[in-house]
């Protein structure tokens, strides 16, 4: 990926080159040098292809920290829209979507959370309490009757956020996620899948054991299990699979009151497609609840739609539309 990065650059692909650095930089261990210069040169480009200057970037404070958020408004912006991504995402990756929904006419803020973008980087690690970040991004910008959008584990932390977050009024999960756990233990088999559907139920010594001799036989397996430590501030595989166990959805779904859309790929590689039925069931309270299956014929079943992100807009600006009476 280093080496297609420096080739696009040089055929002046620069926002090819800058993703091809991000893919690196993704699997790259945190004490890898190059790790910085190519999350930094990422950054540069993504934000110089689309025009992003200075005063639209903002340090929220939170806590003893703050965080990265960007806004975009229009003129005449017919909604607010406040946005964020899921598990160890940089909210500038997808810079096109949001400003094709600013150019649809919304006032977009988008922001990363804890144990995201700039605070994976700084090693803030990830909280379940997802109201508190989205509450104080709230307060900074002083808006209310949002539009509240959460991409991948987003999915489920919109939900979390919303039951607990009055100004926002409706919700989309992008996609719909009820348990991340599932989601690690989705690709796994035997022993291995037990212990991850398990983790925090069995003793941490098993686990600890078990996914060690895991790591030894799969480098990927070995990058995943550290990457989450980093994500969740664990210092060990056990705690950190316990801390996966807390994102789930069930538990407080029944206290949403919003309108909701849950979108969901059929081909989702990440999350077991029966989790966006699973969470419309437990949606008892929502003011009303749309999902919207996203099929290989679209070319839209990948997970966010990768592959026709266009049509994904496409669904979420004419709900929002919907939903505040604007024929735009």
């Amino acid at each position: 990926m280093l080496v297609l990065g420096e080739r696009a650059y040089a055929e002046d692909r620069a926002l090819a080159g800058a993703y091809y650095l991000r893919s690196a930089e993704f699997f790259m261990s945190m004490d890898d040098p190059r790790r910085a210069a190519a999350r930094q040169r990422f950054l540069d480009t993504v934000l110089a292809e689309w025009s992003v200057t200075p005063d639209q970037h903002y340090a929220v404070p939170y806590g003893d920290i703050t965080l990265s958020a960007y806004r975009f408004t229009p003129d005449s912006p017919r909604s607010v829209l406040v946005v964020f991504g899921g598990y160890d995402s940089y909210i500038e990756e997808w810079m096109p979507m949001w400003m094709t929904l600013r150019d649809s006419g919304f006032d977009v803020i988008i922001f990363d959370g804890p144990g995201q973008g700039a605070c994976f980087e700084a090693g803030v690690p990830m909280a379940a309490d997802w109201h508190d970040p989205v509450g104080a991004v709230l307060d900074y910008f002083g808006v209310d009757d949002v539009t509240l959008i959460g991409l991948s584990l987003g999915g489920c932390l919109v939900i979390r956020a919303a039951a607990f977050e009055p100004r926002v009024t409706r919700v989309i999960a992008y996609d719909a996620m009820t348990d991340f756990s599932a989601c690690f233990a989705r690709p796994l088999s035997g022993a291995a899948k037990e212990v991850i559907s398990n983790a925090g139920r069995l003793p941490a010594k098993a686990v600890n054991q078990i996914v060690d001799h895991a790591m030894q036989h799969s480098l990927l397996a070995q990058w995943g299990i550290h990457n989450g430590e980093h994500v969740f501030g664990a210092s060990t595989p056990a705690e950190m699979l316990a801390l996966v166990r807390t994102y789930r959805t069930d538990d407080i779904s029944h206290l949403l009151t919003q309108d909701i859309l849950l979108m969901a790929g059929v081909g989702d590689h990440l999350v077991p497609f029966d989790q966006v039925s699973a969470q419309i069931q437990t949606l008892v309270n929502a003011r009303s609840v749309v999902a919207r299956i996203f099929t290989r014929a679209e070319s839209a079943e990948n997970h966010c739609q990768v592959g026709n992100l266009g049509l994904s807009l496409q669904v979420i600006t004419r709900w929002i539309n919907e939903q505040i009476g604007s024929t735009a």
